[in-house]
């Protein structure tokens, strides 16, 4: 028995639409004659006459009735099929659910779900901000497809992929007299009002380890929970902060300059993800972002660093 290709399929239906050779042929945008001898050899191969001519229009024709009826119902499931592929490929009814570290969250996580929307336009996205203790439960209870961290997960059921390497450095507020040098060493900072993190934190631990390589012992002035936190205190004016150069990647920070420290300390950022889990292409493409976002800030740092961009005061 003859079959109806997907081709056939459409050319009937943009004929049955129009009415006549020529719009259907507007319609797919393609030649009229071909149309015609498709549809010819479409009759001919089925043994059924499609369509009455009649005053030069194409009307279905009373005995191919049912045939026109299944015809609906295949290119509806045509249309649905392409509609459901054009929102996978748009994000629409699906969501990326992810967190960061909130040093990497405040300025280049943002840059990230701005290129991933741009990409997506209705992906919805779930942006978590965790501490490190938090992100094993996070992966393995399937709450989000990855985690950015500025350290290393140590369990056996999640894996650790580096994508970054930055670097520690000073931030201080504006008009400050050491904001005057190239670069700041920790022995210049023992003298000074220091504000950091808790040093049984792993990321306060990241903080601290310059000083303990040096033998000093860092005494904080005030202690806050998270990256931003310390620059808020330097804005205000409350001390000095060693701080890694991806919690002050924004070009314009208010009131706060920034110098490389001159014992130099590597800050490694990785992705996080539960052991064999495939990931979405929405997360494939997000953490290709991250390598790209996190690039960018690297690259821009020692300008940052020098301080040209610093502007305003901090109140």
């Amino acid at each position: 028995m003859p079959e109806m290709t997907l081709r056939q399929i459409e050319v009937i239906r943009a004929v049955m639409l129009t009415g006549t050779i020529n719009g259907a042929a507007s319609m797919l945008g393609v030649s009229a004659p071909g149309i015609s001898r498709l549809v010819k050899h479409t009759e001919e191969s089925l043994g059924i006459r499609l369509f009455e001519r009649k005053a030069g229009l194409f009307l279905p024709s009373v005995e191919a009735a049912k045939v026109f009826d299944q015809l609906r119902e295949v290119y509806k499931g045509v249309e649905n099929l392409q509609h459901a592929v054009g929102a996978l490929q748009q994000g629409e009814d699906v969501r990326l659910s992810c967190a960061s570290a909130p040093s990497v969250a405040q300025v280049v996580a943002a840059r990230v779900m701005q290129r991933v929307r741009a990409r997506y336009a209705d992906l919805f996205i779930d942006l978590n901000i965790l501490k490190i203790e938090e992100t094993v439960d996070y992966l393995l209870l399937e709450r989000g497809e990855f985690v950015i961290m500025s350290s290393p997960v140590a369990n056996a059921a999640v894996e650790n992929e580096k994508i970054a390497e930055g670097r520690l450095l000073v931030i201080l507020p504006e008009g400050h007299p050491l904001a005057n040098r190239a670069e700041i060493s920790v022995h210049d900072l023992v003298t000074e009002d220091v504000v950091g993190l808790e040093p049984a934190d792993p990321y306060g631990r990241l903080l601290a380890r310059p000083f303990e390589q040096e033998g000093l012992e860092v005494r904080h002035a005030v202690r806050g929970r998270f990256a931003q936190t310390l620059v808020s205190f330097v804005r205000y004016r409350l001390g000095v902060a060693v701080i890694d150069e991806f919690s002050v990647a924004e070009i314009h920070i208010p009131g706060i300059v920034r110098r490389p420290l001159k014992e130099q300390t590597g800050v490694g950022i990785h992705v996080v993800r539960k052991k064999g889990r495939v990931l979405s292409g929405y997360a494939d493409f997000a953490i290709a972002q991250f390598r790209r976002e996190l690039s960018k800030a690297i690259e821009a740092g020692p300008a940052l660093r020098g301080g040209q961009m610093s502007v305003g005061r901090g109140k």
